[in-house]
């Protein structure tokens, strides 16, 4: 099969043999990937991974131990437990210090014609969604997850820093629940693309907020923590 391997130095595209399932792998065809920043990240150096990158993906269950997902269109959980540490055993595979991670950390990705994954980690696809919107599936599920870690109220005044692809999806998110979030970023023209969703911004170096109730730290820098720590 075709795939984008990363030597630590330069992604090629190559030829690899198809990837072989372990024990409760599902074998899928990748029909569409997603570039994540962290992708470029990985380009750089992030996590000194080797192999194949990518981690947003929508594909076809080729191959399973159940038969019942042969056929299926899935997207995928990420993270793979060691299923035997505290973490795990708690249900918290995606903390387990002993996880692999799809694309990211000791397993090949979504860059690829077919990756593997267990089949406890895959979510079954309704047709209604296309391949174009199905593959924004795992960052989005970034973006809800905070709702889980967090107690927002429609009421509360809730500052995103960051303006990027996640804050995006963070935003639709909250606007969503009916709260009225402001974003601050660096980037004009990425701004004006939340302005066009009828969301509130400000450039980094003009921010006058203060007293925020939740503060969203989606750019990954520094600065944004810094900022974030301020507001």
């Amino acid at each position: 099969m075709k795939a984008l391997f990363f030597d630590g130095q330069n992604p090629s595209l190559i030829s690899v043999s198809k990837p072989v399932p372990e024990a409760g792998e599902a074998l899928i065809h990748v029909r569409y990937a997603g570039i994540c920043t962290t992708d470029l990240e990985i380009l750089k150096g992030y996590m000194s991974f080797r192999g194949i990158p990518g981690h947003e993906f929508v594909g076809v269950v080729e191959e399973s131990p159940d038969p019942e997902w042969h056929g299926k269109r899935v997207v995928g959980e990420i993270n793979i437990g060691c299923g035997t540490c505290p973490a795990c055993l708690a249900g918290l595979e995606r903390h387990c210090p002993n996880r692999r991670v799809l694309g990211i950390l000791n397993k090949d990705g979504a860059f690829a014609e077919y990756l593997t994954l267990p089949v406890k980690n895959l979510r079954k696809l309704p047709f209604s969604i296309s391949d174009k919107e199905t593959v924004f599936t795992e960052p989005l599920a970034a973006a809800l997850e905070i709702l889980e870690q967090v107690k927002i109220e429609p009421d509360f005044f809730v500052t995103i820093v960051g303006d990027g692809k996640l804050a995006q999806l963070i935003a639709r998110v909250l606007t969503n629940l009916g709260v009225k979030p402001v974003v601050v970023g660096k980037h004009p023209e990425k701004l004006k693309r939340f302005a066009n969703q009828g969301v509130a911004t400000f450039l980094a170096d003009e921010i006058s907020l203060s007293n925020q109730d939740v503060v969203i730290e989606s750019s990954g820098s520094p600065d944004g923590w810094e900022l974030a720590l301020s507001l």
